[in-house]
């Protein structure tokens, strides 16, 4: 079993260019609380992403590079599926529902093929902060560490991007997503609104023309587009 770190070792993972904005949050009570209670739940259960991932996609994107946020609600709970990025799985694991409608949505909109991996790591290297509003999660247990503090963290990173005097694009897909609207300068940043493409949601999600939606903001904030083709991968990446 893995040595349960001192609660000073998870905040040291924030990566280097994030420090500056939420270096002072790590040294708050909630999330020293918070840090405690993921790592007594890693001490009795499988917990996903691992502890080196937690802070993937800032790792991923940052801070100055912010061009996009996605804001996702909890990590996948299955085996091999969560590695800190929202909606994004590993190579060779099975892309998930929510996951091949987005794709389904992006060929629609622009023709793109469907590509055999749902690995979005492409996207967040071009400034595509993929964030769950939740960082971990008990394996098979979905929602299980929401309301423990990880939100007021996440909160935290939403209000850091849209203090940027650089405008970002804000997705927020679904009910949960949209309430994070009042953390977000409308008058300074654009947000782009509408279902979740979970299959629950789908049907309203097909047809919204999202990342036209994006990109046309994208551009209208003088930066570069985002390219949303994603390579095959080939047998590993099916």
């Amino acid at each position: 079993m893995d040595r349960v770190p001192e609660v000073t070792d998870v905040p040291s993972m924030l990566p280097e260019s994030w420090q500056a904005v939420l270096g002072e949050e790590l040294e708050t009570p909630y999330f020293k609380q918070l840090t405690e209670f993921v790592e007594a739940e890693r001490t009795e259960h499988k917990i996903f992403p691992p502890r080196d991932e937690v802070f993937a996609a800032l790792d991923a994107t940052p801070y100055d590079k912010v061009k996009v946020l996605v804001l996702g609600q909890d990590p996948y709970h299955g085996e091999g599926q969560g590695h800190g990025l929202c909606f994004s799985v590993r190579p060779g694991v099975k892309t998930p529902p929510s996951l091949r409608n987005i794709f389904k949505e992006l060929k629609e909109e622009y023709g793109y093929p469907v590509p055999d991996n749902g690995y979005l790591m492409p996207w967040a290297q071009q400034g595509v902060l993929l964030l769950n509003a939740v960082l971990t999660v008990r394996e098979g247990e979905a929602n299980s560490h929401k309301g423990k503090g990880w939100e007021k963290f996440t909160d935290a990173v939403i209000r850091a991007v849209a203090g940027r005097t650089d405008p970002a694009v804000f997705v927020l897909w679904g009910n949960y997503a949209k309430k994070k609207l009042p953390l977000i300068d409308t008058t300074r940043h654009a947000v782009v609104q509408g279902a979740h493409p979970s299959p629950l949601s789908a049907k309203l999600f097909f047809g919204s023309r999202p990342f036209t939606q994006i990109d046309e903001a994208v551009k209208a904030q003088g930066h570069d587009p985002v390219d949303w083709r994603l390579p095959d991968l080939g047998p590993t990446g099916s």
